[in-house]
């Protein structure tokens, strides 16, 4: 444990005195997202969703759903069919705007909607010109889910990905590089206690600059938080401790910064793209969804996002916390068979 602990000590004092780097972290996330709520606020989307509950359906959310005795006057190609597994799920998106009409599809169906939503209302009269009783209608309401409330436990979860896998990838092949690898070799640390030291200093600097940022911009944003705060932390750090094993991984045999880089970013792309960082995969093929789970980011922004957006405890998490907890202790016990201090 000391030696653990000296390691850790040491790495910390050095990313401190990277003056540079350290600048780097705390301002590129800021200036992302500002730029990213300018652009992408605007909530008057064209297209309409529309929320059913039928749990056989596979096929693309986008299709016309079987069993619909009502589908028929919403039929446009602006309208987008999402199924839920269940009613509560569905009718929480219609308290938060998030889908416009939640329709249960039965012999007499029932409809919820949002009575302050403009789509909704525009959806309720294409029911009520094809003769659907209003009897049938369930008025919820709630607080919008804005752009920038959906988008910011994914920003935030990215910022953790690059943080985590470039911030120890990058340092991992420069200390073989240079031989401060092969020093430590001739010291009593053997590799887990090496790589466990590099993933607590990194763990440190990653969360408390995601808690800096959130900070910041919950002050000049206001985004939604509706759940708990140590939820949320916890979340967070056991998937920077995932993410950060990964790159730990990824540089565990590698004395190239070219090859270290393409492995890295191999990793990084596809989980920014298919992790539901930057907009949701309910209307994805059921392939591209399926690649997702694999993905540790999209447990992480997952969880983030109920967290925030609905306010869930991790009691109704457990199957985000295991997998991210089962591919943390993978990544870091395969980095530490495979992990090499000496150069080829």
């Amino acid at each position: 444990m000391k030696k653990t602990l000296s390691l850790f000590q040491a790495r910390n004092r050095e990313f401190i005195r990277d003056k540079a780097s350290l600048s780097w972290n705390l301002v590129f996330p800021l200036l992302m997202i500002i730029g990213f709520v300018f652009a992408f606020s605007d909530d008057n989307k064209p297209l309409f969703k529309v929320g059913y509950l039928e749990p056989a359906i596979t096929n693309s959310e986008t299709t016309k759903p079987a069993h619909d005795p009502v589908s028929y006057p919403l039929k446009h190609p602006h309208i987008q069919w999402i199924p839920f597994a269940d009613l509560k799920t569905g009718i929480t998106r219609v308290k938060h705007h998030q889908i416009d009409l939640m329709i249960e599809l039965k012999t007499a169906p029932r409809y919820w909607i949002n009575t302050n939503s403009r789509q909704g209302v525009f959806l309720e009269q294409l029911l009520l010109d094809a003769g659907i009783s209003t009897t049938l209608k369930q008025p919820v309401t709630g607080k919008a889910v804005r752009y920038i409330d959906w988008v910011i436990p994914g920003i935030l979860g990215m910022n953790i990905m690059f943080g985590g896998l470039f911030g120890v990838g990058y340092v991992i092949v420069r200390y073989r590089k240079n031989g401060v690898l092969k020093r430590l070799q001739a010291t009593p640390v053997n590799a887990f206690q090496f790589l466990t030291a590099q993933v607590a200093s990194r763990l440190i600097i990653v969360v408390g600059i995601a808690i800096i940022i959130f900070i910041g911009c919950d002050i000049f944003l206001d985004f939604m938080m509706l759940g708990s705060y140590i939820d949320l932390l916890f979340i967070a750090t056991l998937g920077s401790m995932c993410l950060i094993s990964i790159g730990l991984l990824a540089a565990s045999r590698t004395d190239s910064e070219e090859l270290a880089g393409g492995l890295l970013n191999a990793l990084s792309w596809p989980m920014m793209f298919l992790s539901g960082v930057w907009f949701s995969l309910e209307g994805a093929h059921p392939a591209m969804k399926h690649l997702a789970d694999w993905l540790p980011l999209t447990h992480m922004v997952t969880a983030a996002r109920e967290i925030m957006i609905n306010g869930t405890e991790l009691g109704q998490l457990t199957t985000e916390i295991w997998i991210l907890s089962a591919m943390t202790l993978f990544f870091l016990s395969l980095a530490a068979v495979l992990f090499r201090w000496n150069r080829n």
